[in-house]
């Protein structure tokens, strides 16, 4: 029997409790999750690659029973998901902007290579006007981020606006 693995892909620049929500829902479809963390070209990361990896590291080890990997990639997601041996890509969708985004890359993606199927997972309905941009610009300017990121991320992302 094939094993299914997906990919879960993001920059999480932080991971947020919305990624973990889908992280956590994605993790029962799949026998491997892989979330890959990857540095998109149009973003300016609040925190580095390896940073990055090590804070989803450890945001999803209490995720209970899930087979779940947390590697770094800089290539194609195609590319990224055919190497680690992934069927499925998994994207979280919040609303329709996201919709219309992931809809015209997901067409993109099949041309690229049609052996892995895109999968979209609504955010929680409580979660969804939640975006790693947003949660660092309210960070910026003195709001309070609780409500979004867990308390160690949190932690993080004041320590990182304090230094600057």
């Amino acid at each position: 029997m094939t094993r299914r693995i997906g990919v879960y892909p993001g920059t999480f620049d932080p991971i947020t409790l919305g990624h973990m929500d889908i992280i956590s829902r994605g993790a029962k479809l799949v026998d491997e999750l892989i979330i890959g963390v990857t540095t998109n070209i149009a973003k300016t990361p609040m925190f580095s690659d390896d940073e990055r990896i090590a804070m989803v590291e450890r945001e999803v080890a209490g995720i209970g029973n899930a087979k779940i990997r947390v590697v770094g990639f800089n290539s194609l997601l195609m590319d990224f998901a055919e190497a680690q041996g992934a069927q499925t890509v998994i994207r979280g969708i919040r609303g329709v902007t996201d919709f219309e985004y992931e809809y015209q890359l997901t067409g993109m993606n099949r041309q690229l290579n049609d052996r892995v199927e895109t999968v979209f997972l609504m955010a929680d309905v409580a979660l969804q006007p939640i975006a790693s941009r947003l949660v660092k610009e309210i960070a910026l300017y003195g709001g309070e981020i609780s409500k979004f990121v867990s308390p160690a991320v949190r932690t993080d992302v004041m320590a990182r606006i304090s230094k600057n």
